[in-house]
């Protein structure tokens, strides 16, 4: 009697555990997994890799370059730009030095041509993008300088200017002021400054009675004026090259970027500015 028990309970509990089993097929028959037939929309995929490009360029374009940098990131989500501004010949310096660049675009010709001399920048990717004209300033306020030779005058105590073996402001300003026999007495009166957003804010907060900035770096300062616009024959042309060095870790986005800088809602930005937008060459 007992075994014919212990026979019939096992039986039993075989078919709870089957019912449970097709119950539970069942179930997911009748919830199938999410596919593009039964949504209509495709399966989800991973996020699409978030990439950093590293832009290198001449202080006197960070406002341009920044806004710019804002229009391009919304159109390219999976991109995020990182600035860092400064000299020119500081920069290409950093470069020669294996900083990572993607993009390189200075206030000079001089500092990328050291660049493809040593192979860290094909030649054939050096692209002109713009010109810009050297300007003396002052603090508003004050005029004492009306040409050059006014830098000498007594009232001009101390004069800004971009360091002239890194910042290419400042070795125009030191080649027009030779140009007009003027750099050995001009010399001792001297600031020297990191680039030209330095030497504007020496002028801006009035530590110093002049300075040589970039005419875009003027356009938007309410603490300084022109005093005078240099002859650009005084010195070389102010020509901004750019380049995707050859090791560049995102070559791709950062080509992108640079034919994003030519579209005409884009060059808008830089001619607003100051800059000459130079043409893309055929």
């Amino acid at each position: 009697m007992r075994r014919r028990f212990m026979f019939g309970g096992k039986r039993a509990l075989a078919g709870m555990l089957l019912g449970s089993l097709m119950l539970l097929l069942a179930a997911c028959a009748s919830d199938p997994a999410p596919s593009t037939e039964s949504s209509g929309q495709p399966l989800p995929s991973s996020a699409e890799k978030k990439v950093e490009v590293i832009v290198s360029a001449a202080a006197s374009l960070k406002t341009s370059l920044e806004e710019t940098g804002r229009r391009f990131e919304a159109e390219f989500p999976n991109v995020t730009l990182r600035f860092n501004f400064g000299g020119s010949g500081s920069l290409g310096q950093q470069l020669e030095q294996g900083a990572p660049v993607d993009l390189f675009v200075s206030a000079a010709t001089e500092p990328m041509d050291r660049l493809v001399e040593k192979g860290i920048v094909q030649s054939d990717a050096v692209q002109l993008m713009f010109r810009n004209a050297l300007v003396l300033i002052e603090p508003a306020g004050k005029q004492n300088v009306k040409q050059l030779a006014d830098l000498l005058k007594p009232d001009v105590r101390v004069l800004a200017v971009g360091q002239p073996d890194t910042v290419p402001a400042g070795e125009y300003a030191k080649e027009a002021l030779r140009h007009e026999g003027l750099w050995e007495e001009v010399e001792s009166k001297a600031v020297y400054a990191k680039d030209v957003t330095q030497v504007l804010a020496y002028v801006e907060s009035g530590n110093a009675d002049a300075g040589f900035v970039y005419k875009t770096d003027l356009k938007n300062s309410a603490k300084a004026v022109l005093a005078l616009e240099v002859d650009p024959d005084k010195h070389q042309p102010i020509e901004y090259p750019a380049a995707v060095p050859a090791d560049a870790k995102h070559p791709q986005e950062a080509k992108a970027l640079l034919e994003f800088m030519r579209k005409p809602e884009i060059r808008d930005i830089f001619t607003e500015a100051g800059f000459e937008v130079v043409e893309a060459s055929p």
